[in-house]
């Protein structure tokens, strides 16, 4: 049984908002390296990433997880705003913290996005000097989600984007839909099995506050990390679900075949088998192995 590493709580400053950090550090000698944890759409810490902490540390890699401005833990108005540019900003943010922060070695600093967090990562390694990148069942490709969820989806949307895109110029305050729910009902993602999945992720006693600002959703199907790709030099990780639900598979295959230094690995799974067992130690052990090599992790 493995002894739990300790996580700190950190602030990190992100364009002038605090986000909510948590620090994990393995034992043994400074400087670590290092690895900035980026969450999904609408998820927060306490959302899986405790697992992911305390392995990367305990291989010898500090980790850095935070809420992203708006959600969980981090400040930020109105509530549930996603801006994916300002997710991405947020990333770099947290790259720049573990680099002014004694201890860690800034030449070897890698990204880790999953789900939604992959776009954000792909982008932000694009423009980022950073030492490596891993992405998990990525959704990279906007337009790809949306043709796997239909045009009755998006039009159920309409009505709502409207009242919110009016009452925002109107300083009314904001309007939300779900970010997951049933097919045929209006949230934005109503794939089936969906809203199961994302609750799976959720520990006992933790809340998911399942809302976006309706208007932001027309942002996220339009966004994509496939230009962005050819743009990011650090060897790039792709761990890609054959049975993605959310989005074809195809698009995180072109990521990694895009990406100078991309590495695609591909796994029996849909969006969210890949977070539990028994796959979850498969996918941990490819992460770690990558991981070590690309930052130099010495036994």
């Amino acid at each position: 049984m493995r002894t739990a590493l300790p996580t700190q709580r950190v602030d990190i400053d992100s364009g002038g908002t605090r986000c909510s950090g948590w620090l994990t550090v393995p034992a043994g000698p400074e400087p670590y390296p290092a690895v900035v944890l980026a969450h999904g759409l609408g998820a927060t810490h306490d959302m899986m990433l405790g697992t992911y902490e305390q392995r990367f540390a305990a291989a010898g890699i500090a980790t850095l997880a935070f809420d992203y401005r708006c959600t969980g833990e981090s400040d930020g108005l109105p509530r549930q705003h996603i801006s994916l540019r300002h997710q991405r900003d947020d990333v770099t943010a947290a790259v720049a913290w573990l680099r002014n922060r004694g201890g860690v070695d800034s030449s070897r600093i890698a990204l880790w996005g999953t789900s939604l967090g992959a776009l954000n990562v792909v982008r932000a390694a694009a423009r980022t000097d950073i030492a490596a990148a891993i992405i998990q069942c990525p959704i990279v490709h906007g337009p790809a989600a949306v043709r796997r969820l239909g045009i009755s989806a998006v039009l159920r949307l309409a009505p709502v984007i409207a009242a919110d895109v009016l009452c925002r110029l109107l300083r009314r305050g904001r309007r939300y839909i779900p970010i997951v729910g049933e097919p045929g009902s209006t949230a934005v993602v109503t794939v089936a099995g969906a809203l199961a999945g994302w609750n799976s992720t959720v520990p006992p006693g933790g809340r998911f506050d399942n809302r976006i600002a309706a208007a932001d959703s027309m942002a996220l199907v339009t966004a994509s990390a496939l230009r962005a790709a050819r743009s990011v030099q650090a060897p790039l990780l792709v761990c890609a679900c054959d049975r993605e639900t959310l989005m074809d598979p195809k698009y995180a295959v072109r990521v990694a075949d895009t990406a100078p230094r991309g590495v695609l690995r591909r796994y029996r799974s849909d969006h969210f088998e890949i977070y539990h067992p028994p796959l979850l130690e498969a996918v941990l052990a490819d992460q770690i192995s990558f991981l070590r090599e690309h930052l130099d992790v010495r036994p």
